[in-house]
C-alpha cells in the first residue's frame, strides 16, 4: 500500500488543444518530484465552439480518451468554471457511451465544482441569493436561462439574414451565440457526475470548493465570482435593470424570428430611390444583434468560477474566463480584497483569462505579478493561453482576441506556453507545464 505523503512534490499541467476553448488537466504528484510515487488528477473545462484546422473530426474523444489514459482511468476533482459551449460542450454524452463526456463521466470524480449560478436549485425555488419573482426583478439565475433562449433566436436571426450584412459581422454573431446557447446533455452529465461524487460545489467567492478534500498538502481558494449578494456588478446592469433589458430583448427577437414571412417581406416593392438606404438599414440591424450576443457573452463571463491553487510558496492561478466585473470584488471590493491581492502577488503560473481578451486581464492583476519580469529570472512568471485568433472580436474596434498588446506583454514578461504555437505533431495538447513545487 502506497502511503500518500503530506503535500505534492510537483504538479504538471496539460493543456489540450480544444481551439478556442478550454481544457486543462492538473497533476498532482506526490513523492519524488521527477517520477511520482502517485498522483491526484484535476480537470478544469473541457469544451470547445471552434476546432484548429488539421485537427480530427473526433478531437474531443481524442483528448477525453488521452485524459483517461494519463490520470489511470480516475479524476479526483472536475471543475466546470462556467456554462459557455467553450468550456463544456466536451461533457455532452449525445453519441452515448463513446461520446467524450461519456468518457469523461466514467472517470467517476470525487468533487465537481461549478458556480454558484450553475445549482439547479437556484431558479426554481430561491435557495441563490436572488429572487425569482417575474413581477419584480427577476432572479438572475432565471435571466441566465433566458439569455440562454435570446441567443439561440440571435443565430436563427443571423441565419436569416445571412444575404444582408458582410460574411465577418454574421460569423461573429453566430460564433457568439452559438457559445451562449444552452448545452443541456453536457449540462446534464456536470449534475448527474456531481451527483455521484463526493462532493458536488455550486461555489462563490471564499467558498470551500472541497477539492482540497482530494487533494493533500493543496489549499484551493474561491477568488469568483461574488453572489449578487456581495456584489451586482456581474449583472452589468444597463440603466437600472439588465434582467427587464433581456426579457425585452427575448420579446423582440421572438417576434421577428419565426419561420414565416414578415409583413415588410410581403409587402409591395419599395420605390428605387430609396433602395440605397436598405442595405444601411440592414447593417445597422446585424450590429444590433451582435451588440446583444456580445452582451450575454459578457455576463456569463461574469458568472466564471477564479481558482487560486497553493502548494507551500507555489500559487496556481486558473480564472476561467472571468472578466473585469468578476473580479473586481476580489480586487478591489470585498472586506479582505487588500489581503487577496497580497496573497496574488507571487502567482508562479497563471492560466489567461478569456482567451486572451482585453477586458479579462485587469492590469491591477498584472502589475502585481512580482514574478513578472526578465526570461533570465529562475522564478519568472509561467502563463497559459488557449485561443484561436481570428473567431472573437476585431483589431480595428481594440477588441480582437487574443488582444495583440496583451500578448505582447505576456511574452515580454512571462514564459508563454499557447495552444496557438502548437504544430500539427503537437495537434492534441501543448508539451506538459511541470513546476516542482517548493
Amino acid at each position: 500500500m502506497v502511503v500518500m505523503a503530506a503535500k505534492p512534490a510537483s504538479v504538471s499541467i496539460r493543456s489540450y488543444q480544444v481551439g478556442f476553448g478550454d481544457c486543462f488537466l492538473l497533476s498532482f504528484g506526490y513523492g519524488n518530484a521527477a517520477k511520482p510515487t502517485s498522483e491526484r488528477h484535476v480537470l478544469i473545462d473541457f469544451g470547445t465552439t471552434k476546432l484548429p484546422r488539421g485537427a480530427d473530426k473526433d478531437q474531443m474523444v481524442l483528448i477525453a480518451q488521452d485524459i483517461a489514459k494519463r490520470c489511470g482511468g480516475k479524476l479526483h476533482g472536475l471543475v466546470a468554471t462556467h456554462r459557455h459551449r467553450d468550456h463544456i460542450s466536451g461533457f455532452a454524452t449525445t453519441k452515448g457511451s463513446e461520446s467524450s463526456g461519456s468518457i469523461i463521466a466514467s472517470l467517476n470524480p470525487d468533487v465537481v465544482v461549478q458556480p454558484w449560478t450553475g445549482d439547479p436549485k437556484a431558479a426554481s425555488n430561491a435557495l441563490a441569493p436572488t429572487t425569482t419573482d417575474a413581477s419584480t426583478h427577476k432572479g438572475f439565475v432565471g435571466s441566465l436561462t433566458r439569455m440562454q433562449a435570446v441567443s439561440r433566436l440571435a443565430v436563427g436571426e443571423a441565419a436569416r439574414i445571412e444575404g444582408w450584412a458582410g460574411v465577418r459581422l454574421l460569423s461573429q454573431i453566430k460564433f457568439l451565440g452559438e457559445d451562449n446557447v444552452k448545452n443541456p446533455e453536457a449540462v446534464r452529465n456536470l449534475l448527474e457526475m456531481g451527483k455521484k461524487a463526493q462532493h458536488q460545489v455550486f461555489a462563490s467567492y471564499g467558498v470551500d470548493s472541497q477539492l482540497g478534500s482530494v487533494l493533500p498538502g493543496v489549499q484551493v481558494d474561491v477568488l469568483g465570482p461574488p453572489t449578487l449578494l456581495q456584489s451586482k456588478a456581474i449583472k452589468k446592469e444597463r440603466q437600472k435593470d439588465a434582467n427587464e433589458y433581456w426579457h425585452l430583448v427575448e420579446g423582440a427577437l421572438a417576434t421577428t424570428a419565426g419561420p414565416g414571412p414578415r409583413a415588410s417581406e410581403t409587402a409591395q416593392p419599395l420605390p428605387d430611390y430609396t433602395h440605397w438606404f436598405i442595405p444601411r438599414v440592414r447593417a445597422i440591424r446585424a450590429s444590433q444583434l451582435l451588440e446583444i450576443v456580445q452582451s450575454l457573452d459578457g455576463v456569463l463571463n461574469n458568472t466564471s468560477l477564479i481558482l487560486l491553487f497553493q502548494v507551500g510558496k507555489t500559487k496556481l492561478l486558473f480564472p476561467g474566463d472571468a472578466q473585469i466585473e468578476n473580479w473586481s470584488y476580489c480586487l478591489f471590493e470585498a472586506p479582505d480584497s487588500e489581503t487577496r491581492k497580497r496573497q496574488l502577488e507571487d502567482v508562479a503560473l497563471y492560466k489567461v483569462g478569456h482567451h486572451g481578451s482585453l477586458n479579462a486581464t485587469p492590469k491591477t492583476l498584472w502589475n502585481g505579478f512580482a514574478n513578472r519580469g526578465a526570461a533570465k529570472s529562475p522564478k519568472r512568471l509561467k502563463s497559459l493561453l488557449s485561443t484561436l485568433p481570428g473567431k472573437h472580436g476585431s483589431k480595428q474596434k481594440d477588441s480582437e482576441v487574443p488582444r495583440g498588446k496583451l500578448l505582447d506583454e505576456l511574452k515580454a514578461q512571462s514564459d508563454l506556453t499557447s495552444t496557438d504555437d502548437l504544430t500539427p505533431k503537437k495537434i492534441l495538447h501543448c508539451e506538459d507545464v511541470l513546476l516542482k513545487l517548493a
